[in-house]
């Protein structure tokens, strides 16, 4: 059984909104990994989509069309904790994803890089992962 009380669960949910939502949920999950666990349609548009990543959730829909009650949400920039980076890119690269950012060692101990979806949004992945109360002054 899986636990859903509030703390174990998470508290933010990236949201992307793509003009072909059907393509960035069969490429999210061939170059970066990531698993539909609920897809919602109505009138040939996914109105609404989760797709999980280790212990987190992105949610995910068809594009804003004047009138239609959406917004459009712009040019997205995630950042998604891996374990072994360096596989993961050479997966990215295999199926596909422009890398904008190669491997890299960051001073601050991740190593990581950073590809594009097919619609623009950036995918970043790396090592580092914080909590939310690193780096707060006390």
């Amino acid at each position: 059984m899986t636990d859903t009380t509030p703390s174990s669960l998470p508290s933010v949910y990236p949201v992307l909104r793509y003009q072909d939502a059907p393509a960035a949920l069969d490429f999210l999950a061939k170059a970066f990994g990531l698993t539909a666990t609920t897809v919602h349609e109505e009138g040939g548009k996914i109105v609404h989509a989760q797709m999980a990543w280790d212990t987190g959730v992105i949610m995910l829909g068809s594009g804003s069309e004047s009138g239609d009650g959406t917004f459009d949400s712009g040019r997205t920039v995630l950042y998604l904790a891996v374990a072994d980076p360096d596989a993961h890119h050479d997966r990215s690269v295999a199926a596909g994803a422009e890398v904008v950012m190669e491997l890299v060692d960051q001073p601050y101990g991740s190593r990581e890089y950073a590809a594009l979806d097919p619609e623009g949004n950036v995918w970043c992945f790396g090592t580092y992962r914080p909590g939310p109360n690193d780096g707060a002054s006390s």
